[in-house]
């Protein structure tokens, strides 16, 4: 009768033929591994084309040879195939061993659990080798993880006997890190910039919205010509910039260094009113915003 190799169960044998259904999983260490085949083949396609391959001698014991990794993570492996479970415990030890055997024998299930343990468990000190393990083993969200790890903490991270190692042996792995590192900066750098421009955008819009709303309703001490202005001195409540663009305008009226073009506040306002006529669609005699209709004129010209 072939059993699991943690703990044994009639059941296994479904067909009573032992010579069938029961193999040896043969280690490294020379251990042998009672399995049975069926259970084998269903949980991968890799060992079934291996188990129903046609044999020359059918008389002798079929054996498959699992090699180059602990005997205990064989074992592990081979009674994932019966539980589909694998303990805390098993994991921590033969977690890497594990990934290796699942992305060999394709055996998803087992590998994303791998994949999930090692991105739990990544540091600095291990993200190297762990990376190189996700790049042979294609594990496509364990290998971005870890490369974001060494983006993030490449200066750690190049201190390490790993990446040390790395740049004697794989130097294309090296410049493929690399890449991603200064790709991930140019993105940040853009990322800042557009942040930066959107910001600035908000600002103009909010400085033209107050423009408007000065020279058309009036407020505080600054207002359209036919309408006084406000008699409450509290802050305006509508603008936070409010206070400010009606200092600025009251300078522009009273500023002298602007006809030499030297004053960098009247600039500024010149600025705004030039963008305010570039986009206002009232007509000349409705818009109150100062300078508009000359603006626009000019413009025309």
């Amino acid at each position: 009768m072939c059993r699991r190799p943690a703990s044994p169960t009639e059941s296994d044998n479904a067909s009573g033929d032992p010579t069938e259904t029961c193999i040896q999983i043969v280690t490294s260490g020379g251990r042998r591994i009672p399995a049975n085949a069926n259970i084998l083949a269903s949980a991968s396609t890799v060992l079934r084309s291996v188990i129903y391959r046609p044999e020359k001698n059918r008389s002798s014991e079929k054996t498959i040879p699992i090699l180059g990794v602990p005997c205990d993570a064989v074992e592990v492996f081979v009674g994932f195939f019966y539980s589909n479970k694998c303990t805390e415990e098993d994991m921590e030890k033969y977690r890497i061993h594990l990934l290796a055997l699942s992305h060999v024998y394709l055996v998803p299930q087992l590998k994303t659990r791998c994949t999930k343990a090692l991105i739990e468990r990544l540091t600095v000190e291990n993200v190297v080798d762990v990376l190189q393990l996700a790049r042979l083993c294609d594990a496509p969200d364990l290998y971005l993880k870890c490369v974001k790890l060494v983006s993030n903490s490449f200066k750690s991270v190049e201190k390490t006997e790993g990446w040390k190692f790395l740049q004697t042996n794989d130097p294309f792995l090296e410049l493929e890190i690399l890449q991603f590192i200064d790709e991930s900066e140019s993105l940040r750098k853009r990322s800042r910039k557009r942040r930066k421009e959107q910001s600035l955008y908000l600002q103009l819009s909010e400085a033209m919205d107050c423009l408007e709303h000065i020279c058309t309703e009036g407020c505080l001490s600054v207002g359209p010509y036919d309408k006084k202005p406000s008699k409450n001195m509290s802050p305006c409540s509508k603008f936070s910039t409010c206070q400010g663009l009606q200092l600025s305008i009251r300078h522009v009226a009273k500023c002298r260094k602007r006809v030499n073009g030297g004053c960098v506040r009247c600039k500024r306002m010149w600025q705004l009113f030039k963008l305010h006529s570039s986009i206002c669609e009232l007509p000349d005699s409705t818009c109150k915003v100062p300078l508009c209709r000359r603006l626009k004129t000019q413009k025309m010209k």
